[in-house]
């Protein structure tokens, strides 16, 4: 067993691999937190779709690369993410709802991008991951990005708590709702743009909500949630680039699908405890 983990870490992009899931995992993991909170997972899922459109846009404008695929997934989650958070506001109409109608509007016309084009483009390392392409650039960038949203999210905790619980108190406390809700939402689409090398655009979802999750079952204080979250994702999707050297499958598949079993699993563990404490509480 040893000697097939020295032998994975003799190969210079399994190594980019390794510190590249555990930033990725520790990110997502630790921004999830809020999402959890808020509850706003399927909120984050209809997000995560419309990063296709920006590639397939940057695509049909300037080639497909990695750092034209970056800036227009980056552009379009924006638009989608804060024009739906505006037209709630100005009409009072559910989030979900606009949510629902710009992401499937911009991902239909991201098909049909894709099919205007007159190259080939392997689509499903942006669509499911490739976390063995990562590059010295890819590093660098989540190492930057990590460490600022992390910062921000330090730095706003208390307000950020604060409205995760009620919007109300918020408000009543002097904080500005609105404008941290943007702010909340760009950071979110940061933060899957750096889960595209991992797990791509249609199992981002599972990466940033489930380590938080699970976490959630057990400890009732946000600031544990926020670490543990970020450690679980850490520790979770670095083990899968030895796993998935070994088992020869797709890492970020593998990520998501350990990720779900662990939920189950802890889901399991924690009704066993409620059930056993429930039994107490009814023999006293």
């Amino acid at each position: 067993m040893m000697e097939a983990l020295l032998d994975t870490l003799n190969y210079t992009f399994n190594q980019r691999a390794l510190l590249a899931a555990a930033m990725i995992g520790f990110l997502n993991g630790f921004f999830g937190a809020y999402v959890v909170l808020r509850r706003k997972a399927l909120f984050a899922g209809a997000l995560s779709h419309t990063l296709f459109p920006g590639i397939a846009l940057a695509a049909l404008l300037y080639g497909i690369n990695p750092l034209s695929a970056l800036i227009g997934s980056i552009v379009t989650a924006l638009i989608v993410s804060t024009g739906a958070q505006r037209v709630a506001w100005k009409t009072n109409a559910d989030i979900n709802t606009v949510l629902a109608i710009f992401w499937t509007s911009s991902f239909a016309g991201g098909l049909l991008i894709l099919k205007s084009l007159n190259q080939y483009i392997n689509i499903e390392h942006y669509l499911f991951g490739n976390i063995l392409s990562v590059s010295h650039f890819d590093i660098w960038f989540l190492f930057i990005v990590g460490y600022l949203i992390c910062s921000t999210v330090i730095l706003l905790q208390r307000k950020i708590i604060i409205m995760a619980f009620s919007k109300d108190d918020a408000t009543a406390q002097g904080i500005n709702v609105q404008r941290l809700g943007y702010l909340m939402a760009a950071m979110l689409v940061i933060v899957m743009i750096t889960s595209l090398q991992a797990v791509g655009t249609i199992l981002t979802l599972g990466l940033l909500v489930a380590p938080a999750a699970i976490i959630s079952l057990f400890v009732n204080s946000p600031r544990c949630m926020l670490w543990g979250g970020g450690i679980t994702g850490a520790v979770l999707a670095a083990g899968c680039v030895f796993i998935s050297n070994t088992l020869n499958v797709q890492t970020g598949a593998l990520i998501v699908l350990l990720l779900g079993f662990l939920f189950i699993v802890a889901a399991v563990i924690k009704s066993l405890i409620a059930s056993k404490d429930t039994t107490s509480e009814c023999e006293l």
